[in-house]
């Protein structure tokens, strides 16, 4: 069972969830949590994770606070102030990669975590290998990131029926990223809607959907953080 621990943060203090695989150690992965803040189904999927024999660690962006009400979390991800997200996320990558026995890094993120997931990808070239945005683009249209400093390779996971994050614009990222040279793949699941990987969530989550995303999120970080 994982557990909250401090890491340093660019000057300050951050905070998350670390589960440890049986072993004690193997690849490292950051986990972006979505609007929601660090809930129980984050720290599950970090879990999971572990379970899966990676070093897996979740910021807590909101700096403890949750919500189930999506007014309420479309404020928080609204209010988010993005350079302390930056150093947080950052400064997980170290604290996770310093735990790892792999070279380098795996970001996956749900919701506005993916997005999360995206701008880190560019902003820590040095050690994120991988990144596995879920539902997920940037949700703020004036940050939207450089890619060209991203060294890591792609795998999106996105949902058919989905206002925020639907098959164009997923297909756009795809597109830019292939058109650039870099590893990009998106996969979008038939009849599944915005957060069905999410089973704390009945009426979006999708389990066959989920089923299948999760073996593709687990082979790809295997194979380029092993």
């Amino acid at each position: 069972m994982g557990e909250i621990i401090e890491f340093p943060s660019n000057g300050s203090t951050g905070q998350g969830w670390l589960a440890l695989p049986a072993r004690g150690s193997g690849p490292g992965v950051v986990v972006i949590q979505e609007w929601w803040g660090l809930v129980d189904h984050i720290t599950d999927v970090c879990e999971r994770l572990a379970g899966e024999g990676f070093v897996a660690l979740a910021p807590d962006l909101y700096q403890g606070e949750t919500t189930d009400e999506p007014d309420d979390a479309q404020k928080k991800m609204m209010a988010l102030r993005l350079d302390e997200a930056a150093k947080n996320m950052s400064g997980a990558v170290d604290a996770v990669h310093q735990r790892s026995s792999g070279a380098g890094v795996g970001v996956v993120g749900f919701c506005m975590g993916g997005g999360l997931a995206l701008v880190l990808a560019t902003q820590r070239p040095d050690l994120v290998r991988a990144v596995v945005p879920f539902y997920g683009l940037v949700p703020w249209p004036d940050v939207e990131p450089d890619y060209r400093p991203m060294s890591a390779g792609l795998q999106g996971h996105y949902a058919e029926d989905d206002d925020s994050a639907g098959p164009q614009a997923a297909h756009d990222l795809e597109e830019t990223l292939t058109g650039m040279g870099k590893e990009a793949e998106v996969f979008i699941y038939p009849g599944a809607h915005h957060g069905f990987f999410n089973d704390s969530r009945p009426e979006q989550y999708a389990p066959e959907a989920s089923r299948l995303a999760w073996g593709r999120t687990v082979a790809f970080l295997r194979s380029h953080l092993a």
